[in-house]
């Protein structure tokens, strides 16, 4: 890993720093400056001449901040004259932005990733992408990572004889279906309609859940208004317990303690692709590293291996 050298961005330096604790390697320092006029300026503080250059940043609130941090960060390392710069993209905010279900309507995800290109980037590493065109949306090499094994290897401490997971929404169902085959049980899915970024209905649960332990899997939860839903239906089925799981836990606006307040939800699981920090302790709270899975990536990456093998059986 001698020609290697990694910097994160503002958004997440501590999963960057576990990141560089697996590879055995030094997160090199970034000066951020702001000058009188707001604009921002980037400098990477260390060699980057000749080198395969990573740049940790997940893309989270302030969510634009954080993405002109990134841009600049990218033609940083371009005028460095890196060999290769990867961004590592823990979380893609802009991936949610990625259909035109309303006239004159931006798709800000792959507005974004051309942006990310122009900017300098030569590869993605990418982790649970909100939907799968999202990775079409870059014209460089990305490489789509998933927590599914992360998570899995959490619940399988657990009795799972009488175990379903439930997608909320049948566009998830895949993913769903996927942990469940890792964890040996069945799945189910819901119906799901939305009115608005917050406002969703879900008008029935699709597979067998009465009298079971459900585990509802999402790809992230913002402000829980699809989990709230989903949770109003299972309980109307009678569910004997419930455990929520998902990649990236945004829990905005007091997602978390609405759902944490649920009685009949015994755990909440997410992965720490964003900072997940609670104003208040969280009982039901347990937070996955993911930062293995990234370094392995990167890893491979660096050193011309298959990144896909690391999900083979």
């Amino acid at each position: 890993m001698r020609e290697i050298a990694v910097f994160s961005g503002s958004a997440h330096p501590e999963l960057a720093a576990e990141i560089c604790a697996n590879l055995g390697v030094e997160l090199h320092p970034v000066r951020v400056r702001r000058f009188a006029n707001d604009c921002l300026e980037v400098q990477l503080e260390a060699n980057c001449r000749e080198r395969d250059v990573f740049l940790i940043q997940p893309i989270v609130a302030p969510t634009q901040e954080n993405l002109v941090e990134l841009l600049l960060m990218l033609d940083a390392a371009r005028g460095a004259s890196a060999a290769r710069t990867t961004v590592v993209l823990p979380h893609y905010a802009y991936a949610r932005s990625d259909k035109k279900d309303a006239p004159r309507i931006s798709i800000g995800g792959r507005l974004v990733a051309d942006l990310l290109v122009t900017a300098g980037a030569n590869r993605v590493l990418a982790m649970t992408l909100h939907s799968p065109q999202v990775h079409g949306f870059f014209s460089v090499p990305v490489d789509h990572l998933h927590a599914l094994r992360e998570l899995a290897g959490h619940f399988r401490g657990y009795d799972l004889s009488r175990t379903t997971v439930v997608s909320p929404d049948l566009g998830n169902a895949k993913p769903a279906a996927h942990f469940a085959r890792l964890l040996g049980v069945p799945v189910a899915a819901g119906a799901k309609e939305r009115f608005a970024d917050d406002r969703v209905t879900i008008s029935s649960i699709i597979g067998e859940v009465a009298g079971r332990d459900v585990i509802v899997l999402d790809d992230e939860i913002a402000r829980g208004s699809t989990v709230l839903e989903v949770l109003a239906r299972l309980r109307e089925l009678g569910v004997r317990s419930i455990r929520v799981a998902c990649t990236h836990g945004l829990f905005s606006d007091g997602a978390l303690k609405r759902i944490a307040d649920e009685p009949d939800v015994a755990e909440i699981v997410c992965t720490n692709t964003v900072p997940v920090q609670p104003d208040e302790p969280e009982p039901k709270l347990t937070v996955l590293s993911i930062a293995p899975a990234l370094a392995e990536a990167m890893r491979r990456i660096h050193n011309g291996e298959s990144v896909s093998a690391l999900f083979d059986a």
